[in-house]
């Protein structure tokens, strides 16, 4: 089969994790006769130095036009100055809107490899697995108004938390969905005992709910999740949340798999069914980290898991991506690490490195 592919490096370590990911798909292609066809293109600060824009036409037009996107990481320091306009980030959020992909699923698994190289006692965190689903195109980061002034006085600013019915209707539904195609517990997260939005998302899930009796649901504040998630991270198996409160506990959450380097993301279009396609953008959760870019130490294992993600939600190749799967579970075992999940016995290996080794243990 034949496959177009946006890919997106952006700033960072992003071209170097990219780099790594591209190569894993290529070999999929190799062993399994598939055919991937990689167009490069810009996003974040690299775009802005190149094109003026975030998020230049010819990316968007190249990705509308692709079967998936595969994204490195946007962020440049040079651009933190609160008043620039265009930002990095500016072109994330803008693909995200452009796309539709108001689905971001963020599994989070604990490598039973990694559990004595985390903060954690091993046995809290050994055998969790769980998934978030995070709303991502409505509340803070895209509610009207959304502005800076200032009066004779002082300086104010306002950032709008919004939503309507279909929006949560939409991203509840593919939590029971998931849910259903493993434990069948879903765990809704809101702050309903403050903020009128989350009442309404409160509202909706237990509506939505009626369509899954086989699908337990519990409803929990985000601040008792945030506790949870550190303490019996077990008790989780699907979370569906909106776009603040989903950004924040993912990236606490990666700590329980040891880094940020080891989980990746899929921002998807629509509700994935089994066996068919669903348009989609795949990317780590990790960010540019621009202290490291250049030397050959960042983790691509998020990147490659993406990699995987790609596979079995936009492609439908469930049996290749599970074979992305077992090939990062094996070198792992085998006791290859980089940096950020290094152990005291185990082998240290830069982002080339793990990238190679991935390829060799999916070739078998």
């Amino acid at each position: 089969m034949r496959f177009r592919i946006a890919q997106l490096s952006g700033d960072g370590i992003g071209p170097e994790v990219m780099a790594q990911g591209a190569l894993v798909l290529k070999a999929v292609g190799q062993i399994y006769g598939h055919t991937f066809e990689l167009e490069n293109a810009l996003i974040g600060g690299i775009a802005i130095d190149k094109t003026g824009s975030s998020l230049p036409e010819e990316t968007l037009k190249l990705a509308k036009a692709s079967d998936a996107v595969l994204l490195g990481a946007v962020g440049d320091p040079k651009f933190d100055d609160p008043k620039i306009k265009e930002r990095p980030e500016n072109g994330l959020l803008a693909i995200r809107k452009e796309l539709n992909l108001f689905a971001n699923l963020r599994p989070v698994k604990v490598y039973d490899e990694l559990v004595d190289g985390t903060v954690f006692k091993p046995e809290v965190i050994r055998g969790a697995d769980f998934i978030f689903v995070r709303e991502l195109t409505g509340g803070l980061y895209f509610g009207r108004p959304k502005k800076r002034w200032e009066t004779a006085t002082m300086r104010k600013s306002v950032d709008s938390m919004c939503y309507n019915d279909r929006e949560i209707g939409r991203i509840v539904r593919i939590g029971f969905e998931l849910a259903r195609s493993r434990r069948k517990k879903l765990t809704s997260v809101d702050k309903a005992n403050v903020l009128e939005s989350s009442r309404l998302w409160r509202q909706v899930a237990v509506e939505v709910a009626r369509d899954y009796p086989d699908v337990t649901l519990e409803h929990m504040l985000v601040d008792t999740c945030a506790m949870r998630i550190l303490l019996t991270p077990r008790d989780f198996d699907v979370l569906v949340t909106e776009n603040t409160f989903g950004d924040i506990l993912t990236d606490e959450a990666s700590m329980l798999a040891g880094s940020m380097g080891m989980l990746a993301s899929a921002s998807l279009s629509g509700i994935p069914q089994p066996g068919a396609r669903t348009f989609g953008l795949y990317e780590p959760i990790h960010g540019s980290a621009p202290d490291i870019a250049g030397k050959d130490v960042a983790n691509p294992i998020a990147t490659i898991l993406s990699v995987a993600m790609l596979l079995h939600f936009s492609l439908g190749l469930e049996r290749e991506a599970a074979a992305v799967e077992k090939a990062v579970s094996s070198v792992l075992k085998a006791g290859h690490r980089t940096r950020d999940i290094i152990g005291a016995s185990n082998n240290p290996v830069g982002t080339s490195e793990m990238g190679h080794l991935v390829i060799k243990a999916l070739e078998g």
